[in-house]
Parts: structure tokens; sequence; C-alpha cells
């Protein structure tokens, strides 16, 4: 078919010709407002979209308003299953205030994080959400584009930007505190080696508040891959640690797989706590016990900051909880 033959779109003058109505009464109608439109000339104008299957414009609309009903959201990575978790959070809290939410992947290799930040604001965005830990230069950018914007899940206050995000040290020191409570001593951390990491220093101090010697530190990308390479490792070695605290699920996850396959029992032999509370640590075994992140209240708290953000103050911090399981040697029945 030759592109004279495609039929042209329906446009609002269409629509407003089929109702009877000027194309202002159609934009009243459709965006409801600024001005009421009686509820008979509403409703013709409503049969004619549906009639004609008018579809609004959606990138003009944004040109015309300086800003699309849109949110852009930067995720390191959305295949991580807490990521994916909180995703799918932000997108629930930007539907519930009728926004949509445009993802994207900051570890792509083809472009900076600088130049996915600028075309995110390119597409008239109305305010970003970070999820991706940011170089000094990347802040630096983002609070000259003066687009309203909030850093979650980050490793703690980031100056000059909004931010939501949990007290990772006290939730580490609550992981190691429960496997202190079940006799273990020897406890190690598998972690990432960012030095503002709250984990590891809170695995540090609990430790040192039991008066315990801290076990083996090993740094480890943040992936099934990395805790499954500690795992094989030490499996293979003569020096288990008696528990550990991994800094994430999806490390926790690999950890246990490759200590299962190499004859270690889980907790028999080693005990694990993980971190983020994923629910994909329910479906392995032992399920997981794991220092959860209230990842809906973070996201609905990342949107309010957007959208109102005289209601809340410019860094809130959530206190992380624990869902116990059968990885760290406790008996549990649901």
């Amino acid at each position: 078919m030759s592109d004279d033959a495609r039929p042209r779109p329906v446009t609002r003058a269409d629509v407003a010709r089929y109702a009877g109505v000027s194309t202002a009464v159609v934009s009243y109608v459709l965006n409801d407002g600024p001005k009421a439109v009686a509820p008979l000339t509403k409703e013709r104008v409503l049969d004619a979209v549906r009639v004609l299957g008018y579809r609004p414009n959606l990138a003009a609309r944004a040109l015309s308003k300086g800003q699309a009903d849109m949110l852009g959201l930067l995720v390191n990575d959305n295949r991580n299953p807490f990521f994916a978790e909180l995703c799918h959070a932000l997108d629930q809290a930007s539907a519930d205030r009728s926004k949509q939410l445009l993802i994207v992947n900051s570890d792509r290799m083809q472009v900076t994080t600088s130049e996915q930040i600028r075309d995110l604001v390119s597409r008239q965005v109305s305010g970003l959400i970070i999820a991706s830990v940011l170089t000094a230069g990347e802040q630096a950018l983002v609070e000259t584009l003066n687009i309203p914007t909030v850093m979650i899940g980050q490793f703690g206050d980031t100056d000059g930007l909004a931010g939501v995000g949990v007290d990772f040290a006290a939730g580490a020191r609550m992981g190691v505190e429960h496997l202190i409570e079940h006799g273990y001593t020897d406890i190690a951390f598998i972690g990432s080696a960012a030095r503002h990491d709250g984990r590891e220093r809170g695995w540090r101090e609990a430790l040192g508040a039991a008066q315990l010697t801290p076990g083996a530190l090993v740094h480890t990308t943040f992936s099934y891959e990395g805790g499954y390479d500690v795992g094989q490792q030490l499996a293979r070695g003569d020096a288990l640690p008696r528990a550990v605290l991994a800094a994430s699920d999806q490390i926790a996850t690999g950890l246990l797989t490759a200590l299962r396959q190499g004859g270690v029992r889980v907790p028999e032999d080693v005990a694990i706590v993980g971190f983020d509370g994923t629910t994909a640590v329910d479906y392995v075994w032992p399920r997981i016990t794991t220092v959860v992140q209230p990842r809906e209240q973070m996201a609905e708290t990342a949107i309010r900051a957007l959208l109102e953000p005289d209601t809340v103050p410019r860094y809130v911090e959530f206190a992380t909880q624990l869902r116990v399981r059968e990885s760290c040697g406790c008996s549990v029945t649901d």
C-alpha cells in the first residue's frame, strides 16, 4: 500500500465537526478544563471520540503545556529483583496520580549517564527519579537542568537534591544481630566495595558491639554471578565462615546456589542473611532471611516529593525490617 492510500489520523478538528462544537470545547472535555462543559455537550464530544477512534497527540500536548504527564526514572539495572519491584511500585504510585513512568537503564554501554539524563529531560518529563549512584559531575548536571528530581535508594542524604532511602547501616546491624542471637561468632560480609555503602559499616558495628572479631570481608558485584563466584570459592576452600551477611538478595541467592552445589549445607554449615526483601528469595530453598527495604512506602514518598514537594522533607529515611526464613537457622512455619 502506498503512503497516499493510508488513512490519515483523526484530528481534534474532525471530532469538533462530528460533535458540532468548537475545537476549544473538545480540548476542555479531553483535558477536564479549564472551562466547564455542559453534560450533554460533553457526551456528544466523547461519543465523537469513540466513533471516530480519536487518539490525542501526547507529544503535541506536552509541547503546548511545556511538559508531559510523564515522569522519568533512571535505574541502574531493572533486571535486579529489588529494582524491578521498586520500578513496579513507582509505576503504580505514578499511575495513581495520572502520570506515566518512562524507565531508562543507566548501565547501557552505548551512552553515558549524562546523555541519558539529558534525553529524559528533552522528552519534557515533569520530574526525574534517579535510582542510580551519580558521580559529582552527573549530579551537578541534574542541578543545572532545573527539573524536579528525587534520588531513591542512595547510600544516604544527597546534598542539593531531594532523596528517599533507608538506613543501610541499621539494617545490616539488624541482620548481624540476628545471626549473633543464633550463637554464630564467625560472621562474614559479602558486598560491594562502594565507600559509602552503610551495610559494611553496620556489619562491623554489630560485631564490635558484641566484642566479636569481624570474619571474612569479600567484595563482589551486586549480582547473582557475584554471589555465585564467592560461593564457589568458599565451597572449595577450607575456611568456611559460620554465617554470612550478603549485601543484596541477588548475592545471597547466588551464594546459596554455589554452596549447595559444592556440598555445603545451609544453614547447618553456613547460615545466610540477605538484604533488600525481594519476593524472589521466598522461592529458593532454604528460603532466605532478608533485611527488607519498604519499596511501596519509598515509591509513594518519592512521587509525592516530586509532585507535592512542600508536603515531604528534603530527605526521608525509612527503617528496615527483618523477614525471617530458614536460611539463618530459624524454623519458620508460614
